[in-house]
């Protein structure tokens, strides 16, 4: 290494000699980077399976346009819609279709655990606003009391979901009701349950006595084709008599609610000031481990200044020490982080996993953190007097 290093820099690597020299407090430097960096991979891979468990409903759907009530910050939250704005709304001839959405929560009893399964009640004729795994399968909803369950739910075998089939259902009571399922779908525990489930509008109805066909939750349009939705969606709000409601393109709607959920939701704010703490963590840790580099060499720099090397000479030093703990602490750090997060996502089914993106930003950050406390730990030398020094 230190040959690499004196060809890469041109002169003798002083900061690589440095830090080695005392290998137990170059291991310590090391660890200490590896566990900044794990904590901010532990919290970034939290924030992500956030956004991806966030947007992962809206992807089971196939709409242009969404209608939801005032308060409605997310998808299973607000108010009810009036059937009527529907009806409204395919008054616009650049609406070419549109169905409500029901949303609820259900509880599968399941021995001493029971499963959390978000709910959507949709109309099975119109399988044209569903992805296409789930319109395929969609036609079995037209029974009452039949459903399709997400093979993805935590705290389900992943045999007995398997074994979920239009030949060999499944049945189960909730509510008192007993709901069969046919089939399965893709889509996997979230923050807010432990899976998905579809049935029909009219199923849906009977499990939730306290909801009418008149008020569902959102109501999904699509336009024509080759029409603008924002468009549209500017004359509806001008068409529709209640101005209070949120009506917004499906990609924008599906964007603010992941807006609302990292910067609104307590869980979503938490996460983001984990990550800080990590870089924050992280830059004290290298800032202690030079500062001190620093203290302890402060006779040699100072000979170094009475010779007449300059500041920049000495923060060069320090930038390399700081690079070389960067890059060095960083391949331990992403290592462990990635089995961290593959153990999370196997015991609790989330969307956790390393990302290219994920370990580019941390490596940039980890550089630009080490460099900014190299700097710092070389400020005492800027004013220093070398006749003081000894």
């Amino acid at each position: 290494m230190t040959g690499f290093l004196h060809a890469l820099l041109g002169r003798l690597p002083i900061g690589w000699l440095q830090l080695t020299h005392s290998r137990p407090r170059f291991a310590a430097a090391l660890a200490g980077v590896a566990f900044a960096n794990v904590l901010v991979f532990v919290q970034l891979g939290i924030m992500n399976s956030m956004a991806t468990a966030t947007l992962k409903p809206y992807g089971f759907f196939s709409a242009d346009i969404m209608i939801s009530a005032g308060d409605a910050n997310s998808m299973t939250e607000g108010g009810n819609v009036a059937r009527q704005w529907l009806l409204q709304a395919l008054a616009d001839p650049d609406v070419d279709a549109g169905m409500g959405l029901f949303i609820g929560n259900v509880s599968w009893q399941r021995g001493e655990k029971s499963l959390g399964l978000t709910t959507y009640g949709i109309d099975p004729t119109q399988a044209r606003f569903l992805s296409p795994d789930i319109a395929a399968k969609s036609s079995v909803l037209q029974l009452q009391g039949s459903g399709l369950l997400d093979r993805f739910s935590r705290g389900l075998p992943r045999e007995e979901a398997a074994s979920i089939r239009p030949q060999t259902p499944l049945s189960f009571e909730v509510s008192g009701k007993t709901l069969t399922l046919y089939d399965t779908f893709a889509g996997g525990g979230g923050f807010g349950g432990d899976g998905y489930m579809m049935v029909s509008d009219q199923t849906y109805l009977t499990l939730f006595g306290g909801r009418t066909s008149a008020a569902p939750d959102h109501i999904l349009l699509q336009t024509r084709p080759g029409v603008d939705a924002d468009q549209v969606a500017t004359r509806l709000r001008e068409l529709i008599s209640d101005k209070t409601l949120r009506i917004r393109k499906y990609a924008t709607a599906a964007q603010e609610d992941l807006t609302y959920q990292q910067t609104k939701r307590p869980t979503g704010i938490i996460f983001g000031f984990g990550v800080i703490i990590g870089i924050l963590v992280g830059i004290v840790i290298v800032y202690q481990v030079l500062s001190t580099d620093v203290s302890d060499h402060m006779r040699e720099y100072a000979t170094f200044k009475a010779m007449g090397y300059g500041h920049p000479f000495f923060l060069g030093i320090v930038l390399e020490e700081a690079l070389i703990l960067g890059i060095l602490g960083f391949l331990p750090g992403l290592i462990v982080g990635t089995g961290i997060l593959k153990a999370m996502a196997l015991a609790t089914t989330l969307p956790l996993q390393m990302t290219l993106g994920m370990a580019a930003a941390v490596f940039v950050g980890t550089v630009v953190a080490c460099a900014l406390s190299g700097a710092i730990a070389t400020r005492r030398l800027a004013g220093a007097d070398p006749a003081d020094l000894f």
